[in-house]
């Protein structure tokens, strides 16, 4: 080698650098290599990402569908749509450059009617994997009457059409988590069959193990057909409305209530504040589980503006429900603003959410589904602010415009009674 080759790259003498690299008419340098290796290694990454976002879009993207489904709650949104991302990330390439990317599952806070299941839902829809819901308050220890850990995998396993590898890629939501937290000792005697012990048996799922799943029915039956089911890669979402996280009861009880029904100012910081992991661990559940759920989303309580835009706007909304299955009777359905408006004011009253607007439009619809598809010529059915409140008849047009006023008194006490 010549001892006074230069660089042809960065001009660098072989005194400045390691190592020079010769060929008959080029050379090269040890730092020239090495950058040029992080180049090509970044495009390599590049174009796996590429082919790794087929069927998965940016997080913008995600949260941009997720606005398609549900209202408000931009915030949680966001933390689930970046959380998806990064989960499907790490399934793709679970080590990079000798570091091993950890799962990180989530957990939704919010009160019932939020909007936590339809979240979860919405993001098995994005990526078109198997989805399964549990209810943890049907969880119990091993060895108790109920059922199984290990009962939650065997649905996804089910919504999979028992594909073993497809379920492994799939999105688990496990519902009423709250309801498992520790009970303290006045509060019950025995054992606690659905609390630490069921939090205890959830760790190792949701961690990632090999687990022994019953492809079809219970474990506790010796004789069902067995699975090693690896659940490193599937995402666990948990969800618990988590009442009275932010103070014990016995604050409750002592605590007086600020004058003119407003939250005093630092209640009002208090609730602003994100929700932090000792919270949850003063609630009752165990260090181990909280450390196995890192993301954290809150949802807030959904005001009469967000129920009015949840009757309306997203893709599946239950008004544009009914609109199809009166276009089946060939009668179009119409909901006046109003109305709405009487809706989600019933449902803020009776305070049920966005889950208790399809019992209240049934409630509204059901003597109109019952009597109007034996009417004849019924062109349009216009649902009323005043009709809800029982104040006018329901608004009626036939398609001949001259129908009698008699049959519409007729139908509408027929609907009535």
């Amino acid at each position: 080698m010549n001892s006074t080759a230069t660089c042809d790259f960065c001009g660098k003498e072989i005194t400045e650098v390691k190592k020079i690299f010769s060929s008959e008419v080029s050379h090269i340098c040890d730092e020239c290599i090495s950058m040029c290796s992080k180049v090509l290694e970044k495009e390599l990454i590049k174009d796996s990402k590429k082919e790794f976002q087929k069927g998965l879009s940016v997080p913008i993207k995600i949260k941009e569908h997720l606005d398609d489904y549900v209202i408000g709650q931009d915030e949680a949104k966001k933390i689930l749509a970046v959380a998806l991302y990064n989960h499907y990330k790490r399934i793709d390439k679970p080590i990079v450059k000798n570091i091993e990317i950890e799962k990180s599952n989530i957990m939704l806070i919010g009160p019932t009617g939020s909007g936590k299941t339809l979240l979860a839902k919405s993001l098995a829809r994005i990526m078109d994997v198997p989805f399964a819901v549990a209810d943890a308050t049907a969880l119990t220890e091993a060895g108790y009457v109920g059922e199984d850990v290990e009962s939650i995998l065997s649905r996804l396993l089910a919504s999979a059409d028992y594909d073993l590898e497809k379920a492994k890629r799939g999105i688990v939501y496990i519902d009423e988590i709250d309801k498992i937290a520790n009970k303290s000792e006045s509060e019950t005697s025995g054992r606690d069959v659905s609390g630490e012990g069921v939090q205890q048996g959830l760790l190792k799922i949701l961690e990632g193990a090999d687990v022994y799943v019953p492809v079809k029915g219970s474990r506790k039956n010796s004789s069902a057909e067995t699975v090693i089911f690896d659940t490193t890669h599937v995402l666990f979402i948990c969800g618990g409305a988590f009442v009275g996280l932010r103070e014990d009861d016995s604050v409750k009880k002592t605590k007086k209530a600020p004058k003119m029904g407003f939250l005093k100012k630092e209640d009002e910081e208090a609730n602003k504040k994100p929700i932090e992991a000792k919270e949850l661990i003063s609630f009752g559940l165990i260090p181990e589980f909280i450390g196995r759920i890192p993301i954290i989303a809150e949802l807030n309580k959904l005001s009469k503006e967000d129920l009015i835009r949840v009757l309306k706007e997203p893709k599946n909304a239950i008004t544009k429900q009914y609109e199809i299955l009166f276009e089946l009777d060939g009668v179009e359905l119409e909901f006046t603003e109003p109305a709405l408006d009487k809706i989600a004011e019933i449902a803020v009253e009776k305070d049920v959410g966005a889950r208790g607007l399809r019992g209240i439009i049934e409630s509204i619809m059901l003597p109109l589904q019952y009597i109007t598809p034996s009417e004849e010529n019924l062109e349009k059915c216009i649902i009323t602010k005043e009709y809800i409140n029982k104040e006018k008849d329901v608004e009626l047009i036939y398609n001949d415009n001259i129908a009698e006023e008699s049959t519409k008194e007729i139908l509408y006490k027929k609907i009535v009674n």
